[in-house]
């Protein structure tokens, strides 16, 4: 089983990035007229943030930030069974002749390695 969660920032990280938003936008406007497209893209990109960090302070609905995939397959009763099976299928063919010892400790090793 795997799933997807939503990271939002706390109050006090938004309010950060808010505050760290209007000194940047500050900055510029005190650069623009020097430095022409660069100083109007560096002051959009700063209001973009600032914006986004002010609706994560002052909205109850917050904007995640980050995004987190989960694996939830490890450690669960399938997937100790599927453990299992796999080790006691290479007992099998270990018994059989068809791999050796040391293939048998090899593949093992790689079994129980994967699993943690």
């Amino acid at each position: 089983m795997s799933g997807r969660i939503w990271v939002r920032p706390s109050k006090s990280q938004s309010l950060v990035g808010m505050i760290g938003g209007v000194v940047f936008v500050i900055i510029g406007f005190s650069i623009m007229p020097m430095m022409g497209v660069f100083g109007i893209i560096w002051t959009l990109m700063a209001l973009l943030i600032g914006g986004l960090h002010a609706y994560n302070f002052f909205s109850s609905k917050s904007v995640a930030l980050w995004e987190i995939d989960l694996d939830l397959t490890k450690g669960t009763a399938n997937s100790e069974e599927e453990f299992e099976t796999r080790l006691r299928k290479l007992e099998k063919l270990k018994e059989d002749g068809l791999i050796s010892e040391n293939e048998f400790e090899k593949k093992r090793t790689e079994i129980i390695q994967s699993e943690w």
